[in-house]
């Protein structure tokens, strides 16, 4: 019986196979997810198996929590501000001693010994990200309503991703890891959001899929209950929930990212807990999935149902949310 559930199991992943290959994926990796031990284990074993099995990969990491206690330890209080660290010059250095040295060495040692030709790289390597810094202006906190007059420092906004330097190592059979650094247009480094260097990727990429590797199972409609996951989101819907408070704090800024993805053509994002053993499998492989999956527009609704972005975008027309996610290997 057990093998035969194996093999059952197998006939039900060959169309997601199938379907993928050749097909171009970008994760993003929260700092608790790029630590090394079992968590980290256990989302490099499930990348190399889907790069083993012709999928594209590309993750986009940031480090946060690592930099914060780099900081602490070397005496510089981080400020952050709606959901942004604040960049001065000293901090400047902490991030780029921790997203690009301590961070992405560690990912690409862990790809290494799993096998897999893993690259490290920052957006400023082979001009991959450019940007420009951040103008000094009154921001609003989405978590607290809060605004106020802020200069991020070294913080800048991207301008322009370029692939090739991506398409590449790709091509080669290399798997990139890119940290959120980029570079302006005067040879500066500056510190750039890691949910928006992966989505502008995503979409610079045309990637098939964007996916969120976090700590929570996905969008919930009760954060106590993991019971009211809402496996499958069409933007409009999501945007009912924000609207109605449902979402709120930290995860806002991160659905953004989720939402320039979808809005710059990606066609699929989807929210995953990278802290439960083989959810990334789980939700390309089968149709029930493990998280959350968002579309822009739900199968059959009107065409050229933009979505604005303000959080994730204003309010439109909500549909009825339902549980399972769209048939089909896509």
């Amino acid at each position: 019986m057990h093998i035969q559930n194996n093999l059952k199991s197998l006939r039900e992943a060959v169309p997601y196979i199938r379907a993928n290959r050749g097909r171009t994926f970008v994760l993003k990796l929260g700092g608790r997810m790029c630590t090394p031990g079992p968590v980290l284990d256990n989302i490099v074993d499930q990348l190399v198996s889907l790069h083993q099995l012709g999928i594209r990969i590309v993750v986009v990491h940031g480090g946060g929590a690592q930099a914060t206690a780099l900081s602490k330890r070397l005496g510089i209080m981080p400020e952050v501000f709606a959901g942004r660290r604040i960049t001065d010059d000293e901090t400047l250095e902490v991030v780029k001693m921790t997203f690009a040295g301590t961070v992405n060495t560690d990912l690409v040692a862990a790809f290494q010994k799993a096998g897999v030709s893993a690259v490290g790289l920052t957006g400023v390597d082979a001009g991959l990200i450019c940007a420009r810094k951040r103008p000094v202006g009154d921001f609003t906190d989405p978590a607290t309503g809060t605004t106020r007059e802020v200069d991020f420092g070294h913080v800048g906004d991207i301008e322009q991703v370029d692939p090739h330097p991506l398409q590449h190592l790709l091509d080669g059979g290399m798997l990139p890891i890119v940290c959120s650094l980029a570079g302006g247009p005067d040879g500066t480094v500056l510190n750039v959001n890691a949910d928006t260097v992966a989505a502008r990727i995503a979409i610079a990429l045309q990637a098939a899929k964007y996916f969120l590797v976090t700590n929570v199972d996905g969008v919930l409609r009760d954060a106590r209950d993991p019971a009211t996951l809402q496996s499958y989101l069409a933007l409009p819907e999501l945007e009912t929930l924000i609207t109605d408070g449902v979402i709120s704090g930290g995860m806002l800024p991160k659905l953004a990212a989720c939402a320039d993805a979808l809005n710059g053509g990606v066609p699929r994002v989807h929210i995953v807990n990278g802290l439960t053993p083989d959810t990334l499998l789980g939700e390309v492989f089968t149709n029930e999935g493990c998280g959350t999956l968002l579309v822009a527009q739900r199968d059959g609704a009107a065409p050229g149902v933009a979505v604005a972005k303000s959080v994730v975008g204003q309010a439109t027309a909500a549909t009825p949310i339902t549980g399972g996610k769209a048939a089909g290997p896509v």
